[in-house]
């Protein structure tokens, strides 16, 4: 056949060049890493992003919120105990404390029982009172609730041989409210009787110049007179039991609990990722003792092993135990993540990258640190997340019951437990470190979802 010939049923236009589609051989969006498809999958998920902004302002909060708010969470302001969130923190300039002798001040001499010689104040109040002659003695009592009819005076304060005319002086832990006083006639087997008279007293702040001055309320050149207001320290989420700021107790706080909450899982979980990884990279028999032991370490009892690393490192009572605590989360908590990582190792070690990287003659050392742990580090990484919440969690339940860190070392757990105490008359001292303590594990468990799905390759067919 000549090369002008041509086969049977084709021409010469069948033999022309085909043209060019450039557009259609392009790539319509630019490739994407395994991790620049997990971020941009994370970012979606608004829950989560959220919760990693909570967590970044929890931490922000912890480091970089005591460099602001320069308040030593150890100072006790005592004016000003207990007090809640925005309180009045006015107070009124006075003279300087001066011994009484039971007279009444001008305007105060008229009337007749129970009766205030001058307007009460967190520096005394003065009380005087009429004889009561059926009386074989008077009892005074002193209550921040009105009296009932049940005849609940409150705290005793002072009683009196007889039933003569009186004065008496309380100095005794006053601070800004309503008092009820209360003097009770006693029968002469020192029992109650019905005769009593129940006084009102509205004690207000006063604050004496030296005491201005000392704190730095005012600047040095304002001038002040008796009579004259100032404002207290500023205590935005108010005080505790012993006056000590609340803010910067919950920032001192944040560094003890998110350090055991951090640091702990993120030793456990390597922990765990060596045993399990070990575990299924090796196999066979040494992998069934392994995991054998990790089983036992499962049933040993936490609470026990607490008790006696604090004996072990010496942790006597009223002694915060952040060493012991420590020491029982990364020794007792790491079996979950080691099953996990062993999973995904037995799963991984049959793949096809492994056995040509074993021809090329990869050691086992360089088989598991580069092949088969960064294949596991999305389940790594949501284990993570999800162990961060459970420490700062079994962190507070011991400080709460006093195995943990104890007063006057701050952590969210130990606060709650001293604001227990208070919690129907000042609920702010437990509902602050209990609220920080809820916001905490929340972020960290809706971040745990977040990232779960977000590594997860298979949930991109569900999208």
């Amino acid at each position: 056949m000549s090369p002008t010939e041509l086969p049977q049923g084709l021409s010469a236009a069948d033999f022309l060049p085909l043209e060019r589609r450039d557009h259609a051989q392009g790539i319509s969006r630019p490739s994407r890493s395994y991790w620049q498809d997990a971020w941009a999958r994370l970012r979606r998920n608004r829950r989560a992003l959220a919760s990693l902004w909570i967590i970044v302002g929890l931490l922000a909060f912890a480091l970089v919120g005591p460099a602001l708010w320069r308040v030593d969470p150890a100072r006790q302001d005592i004016d000003q105990i207990s007090q809640g969130p925005l309180a009045d923190r006015s107070a009124t300039v006075v003279a300087p404390y001066a011994a009484w002798n039971g007279q009444a001040a001008a305007g105060y001499e008229n009337g007749s029982g129970l009766r205030l010689a001058q307007a009460g104040n967190s520096q005394a109040v003065r009380l005087i009172w009429d004889a009561v002659p059926e009386a074989s003695a008077l009892r005074l009592y002193r209550n921040i609730f009105p009296v009932e009819a049940d005849m609940a005076f409150g705290l005793p304060i002072a009683e009196f041989a007889s039933g003569a005319a009186g004065f008496y002086e309380d100095r005794l832990d006053l601070r800004p409210g309503t008092y009820h006083y209360s003097l009770v006639a006693l029968n002469a087997d020192r029992s109650l009787s019905t005769r009593y008279e129940v006084l009102e007293v509205e004690v207000a702040r006063v604050i004496t110049l030296d005491e201005v001055r000392a704190r730095a309320l005012v600047p040095e050149t304002t001038v002040l007179a008796e009579g004259d207001a100032v404002n207290l320290a500023l205590h935005p989420l108010g005080t505790d039991y012993l006056g000590r700021d609340m803010l910067a107790r919950l920032m001192a706080g944040a560094r003890v609990s998110l350090f055991i909450g951090i640091v702990a899982p993120v030793l456990y979980v390597l922990l765990g990722v060596l045993y399990g990884s070990t575990a299924g990279f090796l196999g066979g028999r040494v992998d069934q003792w392994m995991m054998r032991f990790a089983d036992f370490v499962v049933a040993l009892p936490f609470l026990l092993f607490m008790i006696l690393f604090q004996v072990v490192f010496g942790i006597g009572p009223g002694e915060s135990g952040i060493a012991p605590m420590l020491a029982a989360l990364v020794l007792l908590a790491w079996p979950a993540t080691a099953r996990l990582v062993r999973g995904q190792i037995l799963q991984i070690r049959h793949q096809a990258y492994i056995s040509a990287s074993r021809l090329l003659g990869a050691p086992d050392w360089y088989l598991v640190l580069r092949h088969m742990i960064p294949n596991t580090l999305g389940v790594i990484l949501v284990t993570l997340t999800f162990a961060v919440p459970s420490a700062i969690f079994t962190e507070a339940f011991l400080s709460f019951i006093g195995m943990g860190v104890a007063p006057p070392t701050a952590s969210w757990g130990s606060m709650s437990n001293e604001g227990l105490a208070t919690m129907l008359t000042h609920p702010h001292e437990l509902i602050f470190p209990a609220l920080f303590i809820s916001i905490t594990v929340l972020a960290f468990n809706l971040l745990g979802d977040g990232l779960r799905d977000a590594l997860d390759a298979r949930m991109r067919s569900l999208e």
